[in-house]
């Protein structure tokens, strides 16, 4: 048994979703698709970009490490509670982005928003599913200290 896991493209998943709205943020956020832009929403969207921007780098470099080290399983813990957390906000939240899908899924509540938060619950999930998957390699890293 390798120390590498396939369930480790959870990560490369991460930055998939999150590499697009940090780079966009990053050189332009005023030009983001949000409603009601503000000084302060501006702040606090260029404070996010540099989180989602550092979680996405730590993300690149714990990819190619073995599965049973405490810090990639921390990063992975973290990473479920934040996209968990984005997804319920997410849902939860009214309309800020100004593009629809079309009047039928529209009226089905298909919205970005929607869309967005679902991605991120299912990456949440995919985080827990990693930590499940890769159980057998602490174990067997244990045994063989």
């Amino acid at each position: 048994m390798s120390a590498r896991s396939p369930l480790s493209v959870v990560f490369l998943l991460h930055i998939a979703l999150e590499a697009p709205l940090a780079i966009s943020a990053f050189w332009s956020p005023i030009s983001l698709p949000f409603l009601q832009m503000t000084n302060t929403t501006l702040v606090l969207l260029k404070l996010y970009t540099a989180f989602t921007a550092a979680t996405c780098v730590t993300t690149f470099l714990v990819h190619p490490l073995p599965e049973f080290l405490p810090g990639k399983r921390a990063l992975a813990i973290g990473l479920c509670i934040y996209h968990s957390v984005a997804s319920t906000v997410l849902f939860q939240a009214p309309r800020f982005i100004p593009h629809s899908f079309g009047p039928l899924l529209e009226s089905l509540k298909v919205t970005p928003e929607m869309v967005w938060g679902t991605l991120h619950g299912l990456l949440g999930l995919a985080m827990v599913v990693w930590w499940q998957g890769t159980l057998g390699y602490v174990s067997m890293a244990r045994k063989a200290v």
